[in-house]
């Protein structure tokens, strides 16, 4: 195990500096019109493809870092530079996450690829988990798949919601039942590759925050795809059904639950980057605006608010290290240090960006500022991928060591 270390390796700072100058040159020039646009930024996603930012090179890359900390150091600075189109760049890795989690040597080598395309000709990829009736309560998924042995086919019908790149990515991988009195436990991933018959956009929602990432409906009708496709083969599928079945090791965990858990700190980095954009503007604001002959700062009101913003948005980012230095590091965590992570600093990026928006006054309510789009970025941090309460029910359920409901 590496040797816990709290500062940055010259490797790390350069890594960095050139995530932080690609946002601050190429994405905070343009957050604005693309959150106002509501649309995919490709201009963006293909630029960060052609400097070798959006790549599978570069995701495998930072993931393999022994210390854990490279992943959080890319989503924080990223996030720092505008959180919509930071997850339209890296909204991919969660398809890459549930491919690699799930998937056998042949087939992360097949996929993987494919999610990112190339600098000529981007992908995309998706994972497509929620459902209409089926959010934080992924048991009840609805979504069914089918064993065709006379094709040896699986066929896919149901409707998946609140999907990043849903509907445009060139790659989904759709979490399904399988065998509905299970549960969870009778779950399986499927990658549903380009061009596949049957899978359709539904609606695209209009958000109130990190607009410039496409979310939407995914409707699935009898979409037929290999056997192969099935993430971890038939063998080991019916294997674990039968153990499920029988009682004898049935694990309580789900497929879905599996690429949460390791990208949670991740998600955590995301809200970290915007609580600390928000801090450092509403500083730099307070020492130069001035009321009563004098910098708003030199107000106790204020700068007790900013003495608290800063500790709290460091805070964030030690839990977030701490999570993600545990994951790569010791296989995996003793009190849900991940759910730890994104919970708190989820939490910090909304109370941060509202403070943010207090210190400025009436000029943080209107967009000449970036403080409103960034309080508006932040509430999904305490919503997707666990809400709160979740992220709280499982730190509960693991220091207790009961399945509490």
């Amino acid at each position: 195990m590496p040797d816990f270390f709290m500062g940055l390796n010259e490797d790390q700072e350069q890594l960095r500096k050139w995530v932080h100058d690609f946002a601050e040159k190429v994405v905070r020039p343009v957050a604005h019109e693309w959150d106002e646009r509501e649309e995919t930024p490709w201009p963006v996603i293909e630029e960060a493809a052609k400097v070798g930012l959006y790549s599978l090179d570069f995701v495998a890359n930072i993931f393999s870092d022994p210390s854990g900390i490279s992943v959080p150091l890319v989503m924080e600075e990223m996030a720092w530079g505008d959180a919509g189109i930071g997850l339209a760049i890296f909204g991919t890795t969660l398809a890459v996450a549930g491919i690699f989690g799930n998937g056998t040597p042949e087939q992360i080598g097949e996929w993987l690829p494919q999610c990112f395309g190339t600098p000529d000709k981007v992908a995309l990829g998706a994972f497509c988990v929620s459902e209409p009736d089926a959010g934080s309560d992924v048991s009840s998924m609805r979504t069914r798949a089918v064993y065709d042995e006379a094709r040896d086919e699986w066929v896919l019908n149901g409707t998946k919601t609140w999907i990043t790149n849903g509907g445009i990515a060139d790659v989904h991988v759709v979490v399904a039942s399988v065998e509905p009195d299970l549960k969870g436990r009778g779950q399986a991933s499927f990658v549903i590759g380009p061009g596949t018959p049957g899978l359709s956009q539904g609606q695209k929602f209009q958000k109130m925050g990190i607009r410039a990432s496409h979310t939407a409906e995914v409707i699935l009708d009898d979409v037929r795809v290999p056997a192969r496709n099935l993430l971890g083969g038939k063998d080991r599928l019916d294997e674990r059904l039968a153990r499920a079945r029988s009682g004898s090791g049935g694990s309580r965990s789900q497929a879905a639950m599996a690429t949460f858990e390791k990208t949670r700190p991740a998600v955590g980095a995301q809200a970290v980057g915007i609580a600390r954009a928000a801090y450092e503007y509403a500083l730099d604001y307070a020492k130069e605006r001035k009321q009563f002959g004098r910098a708003i700062i030199e107000n106790q009101a204020i700068a007790f608010k900013l003495a608290r913003m800063r500790m709290l948005t460091d805070a964030s980012r030690l839990l977030v290290w701490n999570a993600s230095w545990r994951g790569s590091s010791t296989g995996g965590f003793e009190a849900a240090e991940g759910s730890q992570s994104k919970l708190f600093a989820g939490e910090t990026a909304v109370t941060v960006t509202d403070e943010a928006i207090q210190i400025l006054g009436g000029a943080g309510y209107v967009r000449d500022h970036p403080v409103e789009r960034w309080h508006r970025d932040a509430k999904i941090f305490t919503i997707f991928e666990g809400t709160s309460e979740i992220q709280q029910l499982v730190i509960a359920r693991v220091i207790s060591g009961m399945h509490l409901q």
